[in-house]
């Protein structure tokens, strides 16, 4: 029809349609581009919590150690503050402070402990807190295709059997770690520390992020600004905040129990030396090697690709401003997790909960490693057998053997990822810190 009005296309009239028809034009893509990250995770976690309360509904609840925290904790409300004195039907209390005030609180919850299904709920809530912390770290680092966020999450049988089935701390702990990683990224470096020490206080295996969290403040402070935030974090542990109450009672009681470095793991719960003799899992010697070879391995990776080639290790205990040679400021994932990564790799034991100690830091790792060769399938495939080798129950050697293989492989692709070249000095400008 003459002078008739021609009708706008349907992209030009909405910037939504527009959206959703590049999305429907890049379908194919979704999975693989980090652009859409955000939106793979964001159906992936409400996925989540109908994944959650159906576990809870269909799945029976396992009593393993919930008891005995109850009974820990109870021993502190009824006026105990020695801590070899307080015990549940599992043994002695071995947690810090921290544990003690947050599941006096979940005490009181779940009607003194009773009330099991409740505390699962609680976990629930826990365990999503703790997804989009994750999810936060890798959407804001873009490292990781989004089709693995589903092996993150919905594909780990054992990982919601940690938090809504079985109600350990590891989660507890993990939670508030994370919570620091997006601190620490943010450039919240002091109420970081805070919240670091906080994840501390309820189990002491996140002290495996320590050696990478020190190299951080190292590298962003210098050694006389790093010194108040370690302070603080030593403060949290034994000062007015947590331990104090415990300490006035008995302070060598509550330093050997809640931080005894040395304690003896029994085998029968070990998931990655099951293929060793009994006397030799035992062995103080065999103890003293993992250790050793636990720091050297440390002092390897900060050597060699966490600090900037070219530089001295010793640049990092000046001011950064008075260094030749700045230390490089997008590795901060990296580096805490590679941290915690090689304390995994050489613990001497592992025990089933102890899989969420590092689970969602597995694919960072994996694809930030240095093998170009190591495709998208063989990355998945390791992810697939690090799981097998957590829910094979009781362990086997073949499971324990394929654990180390898988970690070593790892290991080796972080070895092997490309050096940062040094940047000159002029352009370094120094991360303030954002207090809170």
């Amino acid at each position: 029809m003459a002078g008739g009005v021609r009708r706008k296309s349907p992209g030009s009239s909405s910037p939504l349609w527009g959206r959703l028809h590049t999305l429907w034009q890049d379908k194919h893509l979704v999975l693989f581009k980090t652009d859409y990250t955000l939106l793979v995770v964001s159906v992936l976690w409400f996925l989540e919590i109908g994944i959650n309360v159906w576990v809870i509904q269909k799945v029976a609840y396992t009593e393993i150690d919930w008891k005995a925290y109850m009974d820990e904790v109870e021993g502190v409300i009824n006026g105990t503050y020695d801590y070899t004195q307080l015990k549940g039907d599992t043994g002695p209390l071995v947690y810090p402070a921290g544990f003690v005030y947050i599941f006096t609180a979940l005490y009181y919850i779940t009607s003194h402990g009773v009330n099991i299904r409740l505390g699962q709920y609680i976990f629930a809530v826990f365990y999503l807190i703790n997804l989009l912390l994750v999810f936060r770290i890798y959407y804001r680092t873009k490292k990781v295709p989004p089709y693995v966020f589903f092996f993150v999450c919905c594909a780990s049988y054992r990982i919601h059997s940690i938090f809504v089935l079985r109600l350990f701390n590891d989660p507890v702990a993990m939670m508030l770690l994370f919570a620091a990683v997006n601190l620490f990224i943010d450039g919240h470096w002091t109420l970081g520390c805070g919240v670091y020490s906080l994840a501390v206080s309820v189990k002491m295996n996140v002290l495996l992020f320590a050696p990478g969290l020190l190299f951080l403040l190292l590298s962003e402070f210098g050694l006389i600004r790093t010194i108040p935030r370690l302070s603080l974090c030593a403060g949290i542990q034994c000062g007015l905040l947590l331990g104090l109450p415990f300490l006035l009672e008995n302070p060598i009681g509550y330093v050997t129990r809640a931080f005894d470095l040395g304690r003896q793991f029994m085998f029968k719960w070990t998931v990655n030396w099951r293929f060793l003799p009994e006397w030799l899992f035992l062995n103080r010697y065999f103890h003293l090697l993992l250790l050793a070879g636990h720091l050297l391995t440390l002092l390897f990776f900060a050597f060699r690709h966490w600090k900037r080639p070219g530089g001295s290790i010793f640049e990092l205990l000046k001011e950064p401003g008075k260094r030749k040679i700045p230390a490089q400021k997008s590795t901060i994932v990296l580096i805490l997790f590679t941290s915690n990564f090689i304390g995994m790799c050489f613990s001497r034991s592992l025990h089933y909960q102890f899989y969420v100690w590092y689970f969602h830091t597995l694919p960072y790792l994996l694809w930030s490693g240095g093998v170009k060769k190591l495709a998208h399938l063989l990355r998945v495939l390791i992810l697939g057998l690090i799981e097998l080798s957590w829910n094979t129950y009781p362990s086997t050697n073949s499971s324990s053997a394929a654990l180390h293989v898988c970690h070593f492989m790892i290991l080796l692709c972080l070895w092997l990822a490309p050096l940062q070249p040094p940047v000159p000095a002029e352009t370094h400008t120094p991360v303030k810190d954002k207090r809170q």
